[in-house]
């Protein structure tokens, strides 16, 4: 990923909407809040009912499909360059996705790519190098030949 140029408003709404929380600990907090609150919301929705957005309509089910795939990939991106966590309290804030995430957010990408990636690939493997996150090792690179899936999808 490339950092912001300036070019983009956005490029300076993120560096303040961060420094607005101060502390990593309150960012947490509103993360935790946010993501409860969401989850009791998504566990109360009709999964069939539609919504629209960005100009396309999709299945309540789909839109949080969609953002399962997105939260994981950008908690895969916020822990890339940090060590392994260790054992303590302290170290749970640096600790990977859920298993049951990973499992949903790479079947998302799977029926985005059309077909499965090597059952050779972990969850977080496929999401990685499905999105080009990561480039994929010989032995995956081989595996992906023997498969119908071609990375990096590029998803926008």
């Amino acid at each position: 990923m490339e950092p912001p140029t300036g070019e983009d408003p956005l490029d300076a709404l993120i560096p303040r909407l961060a420094a607005a929380y101060g502390e990593p600990r309150w960012l947490k907090f509103h993360f935790d809040d946010v993501g409860s609150a969401a989850g009791r919301a998504a566990g109360l929705a009709d999964p069939a009912a539609r919504v629209g957005t960005r100009d396309e309509v999709l299945t309540v089910g789909d839109y949080l499909s969609a953002y399962v795939m997105e939260w994981t990939l950008h908690h895969l991106d916020l822990i890339a360059h940090l060590p392994p966590p260790a054992a303590g309290p302290a170290a749970a804030s640096a600790a990977g996705p859920p298993a049951e995430t990973l499992a949903a957010a790479r079947a998302a990408l799977e029926r985005i790519a059309g077909a499965p990636f090597p059952t050779s690939f972990s969850d977080e493997d496929a999401l990685l190098v499905g999105t080009g996150r990561r480039v994929p090792t010989h032995a995956e690179r081989d595996a992906l030949c023997e498969s119908a899936v071609r990375v990096p999808l590029v998803l926008g």
